[in-house]
């Protein structure tokens, strides 16, 4: 199987056939391939976004099973230049 790359994939709220694709995704790779996910989401927050808790910790095992889940905390870099637009220009 060869590498994916999603740039952004929005799952709107409660929208069940994103959460059926996204899982279906997850599921095909697991296992299988790398997967390499962002999230700016807590995993606890996933059943909120999916509207399904089965579903949402169902990826959420497939994901972290074999994971290294690296947690970042503090300021955005992105943000960090909107709140300060003269950080940019030095």
């Amino acid at each position: 199987m060869t590498g994916l790359l999603i740039g952004y994939a929005r799952v709107s709220t409660n929208d069940q056939d994103s959460a059926n694709l996204f899982f279906q995704l997850v599921s095909s790779r697991y296992e299988r391939a790398s997967l390499i996910l962002t999230s700016n989401l807590a995993f606890s927050r996933w059943a909120d976004v999916f509207g399904d808790a089965t579903i949402a910790s169902a990826m959420i095992d497939r994901i972290v099973h074999h994971a290294e889940v690296i947690n970042l905390s503090g300021n955005s870099y992105r943000l960090q230049g909107r709140l300060n637009p003269q950080t940019l220009a030095q």
